[in-house]
C-alpha cells in the first residue's frame, strides 16, 4: 500500500504534532494523511520504506522505492539513513500445522468398523452385539449416557458381543455404544481409532420382559388359581439380594393370563397387579394357561415373553403306592382307569 499526498495540507499534516521523531507521532501522521485525502495507492507493496519531507518524516510512500505519483512539491527527499528493511510477504508463510495434526487424529481409516450393532436386552441384562468378526485388529466398546461419564468394556477384544449391564444402572438413562476399532499392536495415544456408534437404547422403556416363573397351580371345582413370580433382574440392593422387575417397574407392571378349556380354541384372558390368578371356569373341564407381564405405558415392547403352558388334570393328578411282598411297586397313573387297570394286574401277580 503506498500513500499518495495531494495538496500541502497532507504535507504539512505533522507539523503541527509534538514531536517529529516519536513512533507513535509517526502512527498518528498516517491516520491524519488518511482521513484528510491522502488515498492509498494500490501499485505499492507492504510497508518497506519510509520517506521523509523537510525536517519532519512523513509517511507518504510504503514501498519498495519511492513513489512516482509523490511530486517533488509534495515530498521533498528519500531519507535514505531511515529506511526499513523489506519484511516477508505474507503470502509467502509456510502451510498451516493444523493440517497435519488433523491427519494425525482422524485415526486408520484402513480398519473396518462394526456393522449390524444390536441391543438384546431381557430382564435388563443387556448384550451388544455386532459384526464383523476381527482380523488383524480388535474391538473396544465405549458406552455413552447423555448425562453420565463415557466408560469403556471388553476393551480390546476379539469378539463380537459384550455385556454391557453393569454400564446400565441408571435405567432410565438413554444410551449410545461406539465399536471402536484398534490395530492389534494397540491404540496410538494420539490416535483416534475409527468407530461405529449404534441406535439409543434406553433399558427401562426397551428390556424385554422375561418369562414369569409359575409356582403353583389349582383347579378346585370352578375356581382356577395361579401363583406366579416377578422374573429377577442382575442388579442387587445393598443386601446383595436381585431385584425383581417389580422392584424397577412398580405400578408401571402388571400381568395377564390366557387360559381356555383343554382342546378348545377360545381364549379368555385377564389381568392383575399381584402375584395370584383366581378365575372362574367350568368344573367339570380341564383348563390349560399362560401367563406374561405386560408395561401397558409403553409404545414398544409392551407384552414381554410368554410363560411355559400349563394344564390342569382333575382326578388325574394324584400316584398309586402299592405294596407286595418283598417288592415296593409305584405306578404313576395318568387316570383313574389305568390305574385300576395297573392296580389289578399288580394284584394277580402277588397271588
Amino acid at each position: 500500500m503506498a500513500l499518495r499526498a495531494s495538496s500541502p495540507q497532507c504535507v504539512n499534516t505533522c507539523r503541527d504534532g509534538d514531536s517529529s521523531t516519536a513512533l507513535g507521532s509517526l502512527f498518528q501522521c498516517l491516520s491524519t494523511l488518511w482521513g484528510r485525502g491522502c488515498s492509498p495507492s494500490p501499485s505499492k507493496p507492504p510497508l518497506v520504506q519510509l520517506e521523509a519531507v523537510s525536517s519532519c518524516p512523513i509517511p507518504c510512500s510504503l514501498g519498495a522505492e519511492p513513489s512516482p505519483l509523490l511530486s517533488p512539491s509534495s515530498c521533498q527527499a528519500v531519507a535514505g539513513s531511515d529506511q526499513i528493511p523489506p519484511e516477508p510477504s505474507l503470502l509467502q508463510t509456510e502451510p498451516p500445522r493444523s493440517l497435519t495434526l488433523f491427519s494425525v487424529f482422524k485415526g486408520n481409516p484402513e480398519l473396518p468398523t462394526a456393522v449390524n450393532i444390536t441391543w438384546s436386552s431381557i430382564n435388563f441384562k443387556t448384550i451388544l452385539r455386532w459384526q464383523p468378526k476381527p482380523s488383524g485388529y480388535l474391538y473396544t466398546v465405549e458406552i455413552h449416557g447423555q448425562t453420565s461419564n463415557t466408560r469403556k468394556k471388553c476393551i480390546l477384544t476379539a469378539e463380537t458381543e459384550c455385556d454391557v449391564t453393569d454400564l446400565l444402572r441408571n435405567v432410565r438413562e438413554t444410551y449410545t455404544a461406539h465399536i471402536l476399532s484398534v490395530a492389534s499392536s494397540g491404540m496410538d495415544n494420539f490416535e483416534e481409532p475409527p468407530f461405529a456408534v449404534s441406535e439409543k437404547f434406553t433399558p427401562y422403556s426397551q428390556t424385554v420382559l422375561g418369562k414369569p416363573e409359575i409356582q403353583n397351580y389349582t383347579q378346585k371345582g370352578s375356581k382356577l388359581t395361579v401363583v406366579f413370580q416377578d422374573p429377577l433382574t442382575p442388579y442387587t440392593f445393598p443386601n446383595g439380594s436381585f431385584q425383581s422387575i417389580r422392584d424397577i417397574f412398580q405400578n408401571d407392571l402388571e400381568y395377564k393370563i390366557y387360559y381356555w378349556k383343554d382342546q378348545s380354541s377360545g381364549k379368555k384372558d385377564a389381568i392383575t397387579k399381584s402375584h395370584e390368578f383366581e378365575e372362574r371356569v367350568d368344573s367339570s373341564k380341564n383348563y390349560c394357561f399362560y401367563i406374561q407381564g405386560i408395561i401397558p405405558s409403553r409404545r414398544e415392547n409392551r407384552n414381554g415373553q410368554e410363560s411355559m403352558v400349563l394344564c390342569t388334570s382333575i382326578g388325574r393328578n394324584k400316584s398309586l403306592l402299592l405294596v407286595g411282598k418283598g417288592n415296593g411297586l409305584v405306578y404313576s397313573c395318568g387316570g383313574i382307569f389305568s390305574a385300576l387297570t395297573r392296580l389289578k394286574s399288580s394284584v394277580n401277580k402277588v397271588k
